[in-house]
């Protein structure tokens, strides 16, 4: 904390060195000038319609976690650290009147739904965004039923953060979709390259283009959809499967806590979609639940029952663990 208040003070700070959390593939280094991230800061307070203080539940070390920090600092407010996610104990150490904002993980928001006092504390926020991956409807609906403003955030270390909200682009930001489906995005937020990889940045933006790993659309009402990362479709007998949609099904059944979806290696089938399911539902009825919106040909053929998902140390699920285990 007290190295990036050094580092906001500084005339001209070397860039920031954020390291991915390799939660689909290989650790990058990806680098971030002062400039790019206050431009998200400022973009970000303009959207949210106002600025304050801010509760840190995400690791430093990640590109959410410093945005906390920065934006907090940038609002002149010291972020609380949470302990626990204890979110009701963070927050009650505020003895102002300055808004209270918090960013959290899904995984994160779908804990404390268990938890009727951090449910209040957070229906007490100004805002908390959501981000790291896809927010569940079903989950965001019950969170705004209790009052939680929520905002849904998509970015990566790339985009400095958080760069499209509810759907829509923060101001200066462009988002389009190019070549399969690909996203890609543009503006003032964005990394200057992967360190000592030349070869990647070149690959990875292109005229000024930030080219992501994710498939998307626009809606009818032109707000951006993530459908899963590019390399996220499974060849089954021929069909391709989006696997992000198939668990984002799973995910909205009663019984189901959480779930993630995987293509193995199968002789039969090329591809065989598995899924990793923390619930109490049967196989039977999530076959069917899942056909009753998607093909039949998408229910996943294999189903394992596990206590919990493993996470890395930001809150997001270990799916390189996962995958491996299978």
């Amino acid at each position: 904390m007290r190295q990036l208040s050094r580092w906001l003070e500084a005339d001209n700070p070397d860039p920031l060195l954020i390291q991915t959390s390799g939660s689909t593939g290989r650790p990058k280094g990806v680098v971030i000038p002062r400039r790019a991230l206050l431009a998200s800061v400022e973009a970000s307070a303009r959207r949210l319609g106002e600025s304050g203080r801010w509760l840190l539940a995400l690791p430093s070390s990640y590109v959410a976690g410093v945005q906390v920090i920065v934006r907090s600092l940038v609002a002149g407010h010291e972020p609380i650290v949470v302990e626990g996610l204890d979110i009701g104990r963070a927050a009650a150490s505020d003895h102002t009147d300055t808004p209270v904002f918090v960013s959290l993980v899904p995984t994160q928001l779908h804990r404390i739904m268990g938890d009727t006092e951090q449910l209040a504390a957070l229906a007490h926020c100004h805002t908390v965004l959501v981000g790291g991956g896809g927010l569940d409807a079903d989950l965001r609906r019950r969170a705004e039923e209790h009052g939680v403003r929520l905002v849904s955030t998509y970015g990566s270390s790339e985009t400095s953060g958080g760069c499209v909200y509810d759907g829509l682009p923060l101001d200066g930001v462009a988002v389009t979709i190019g070549a399969e489906g690909r996203v890609r995005i543009a503006g003032p937020t964005l990394f200057s390259h992967y360190d000592a990889d030349p070869a990647l940045t070149a690959e990875t933006v292109v005229d000024g283009w930030f080219l992501t790993s994710d498939a998307g659309r626009f809606d009818e009402d032109g707000r951006l959809q993530i459908l899963g990362r590019i390399d996220d479709v499974v060849i089954s007998g021929g069909v391709k499967i989006p696997v992000e949609v198939v668990a984002e099904r799973l995910r909205q059944h009663l019984l189901v806590d959480e779930a993630e979806v995987f293509g193995i290696p199968d002789a039969e089938w090329g591809q065989r979609l598995v899924a990793v399911v923390v619930g109490t539902a049967d196989e039977p009825d999530l076959r069917d639940w899942i056909s009753m919106v998607h093909p039949r040909s998408w229910a996943p053929r294999d189903f394992v029952w596990v206590p919990s998902l493993p996470l890395l140390p930001n809150g997001k699920v270990d799916r390189q663990a996962l995958q491996a285990a299978l």
